[in-house]
Order: structure tokens, then C-alpha cells, then sequence
């Protein structure tokens, strides 16, 4: 059974930081791509960075400079390190796991930002 355990969303005030992991297990194809999504109230859920097995990143403009993502293969588990959080950061962030069949979500973590 394919898990994802998010972890280290929360309040937090504009200027903060906050780190997001994922953890994930059960997965039994070669996983390709890591990533995170989010979904503020009243929006589509939007890409906001993922990175490949082999360390290609990529960033939604809105947070390119701001935010970093990272993995660890050995682990199955990829980091979002999001600096100067903005009021607009706020979301549900969800987290996501590619393999060449399919594409696995997390069950998301509020991230708040207050001005």
C-alpha cells in the first residue's frame, strides 16, 4: 500500500520559514519525480516545484528564490524549505510521487501565513 506522510506545515508569520517533508514507502516501481502541489481556497491546485531522480528542478515563478526542494533517494522522501513566506503562500500543500504508471498524492498540510 503506497503511503505519503507530509509533515511540517503551520502558522506562520510573513518573512518566516517553514520545512515540508514527505516520506514515502510502499512504492515498488522506480520513482521519478518528487514534487509539491497547493491549493489555496477558491483555486486550482497548482505545481509548485518538483525535481527528478536525477536532480532537475523546476519552480512556479511566484516562489522561484524563495523556496528550495530536495530528496533523498535512499530515503523515498523529498523536502520543501520555503523562506519569506508571503500571505499568498497560503495553501494546503500536497505532496506528490511520479513513477513511470502513475501518480501518487499526499492527503496535504495546511501551511497559514499571516501578515
Amino acid at each position: 500500500q503506497v503511503q505519503l506522510v507530509e509533515s511540517g506545515g503551520g502558522l506562520v508569520q510573513a518573512g518566516g520559514s517553514l520545512r515540508l517533508s514527505c516520506a514515502a514507502s510502499g512504492i515498488i516501481f522506480k520513482i521519478n519525480a518528487m514534487g509539491w502541489h497547493r491549493q489555496a481556497p477558491g483555486n486550482q491546485r497548482e505545481l509548485v516545484t518538483d525535481i527528478t531522480s536525477g536532480g532537475t528542478t523546476r519552480y512556479a515563478g511566484s516562489v522561484k528564490g524563495r523556496f528550495t526542494i530536495s530528496r533523498d533517494n535512499a530515503k523515498s522522501t523529498v523536502y520543501l524549505q520555503m523562506n519569506d513566506l508571503k500571505p499568498e503562500d497560503t495553501a494546503v500543500y500536497y505532496c506528490t510521487v511520479t513513477t513511470s504508471l502513475s501518480t501518487y498524492w499526499g492527503q496535504g498540510t495546511q501551511v497559514t501565513v499571516s501578515s
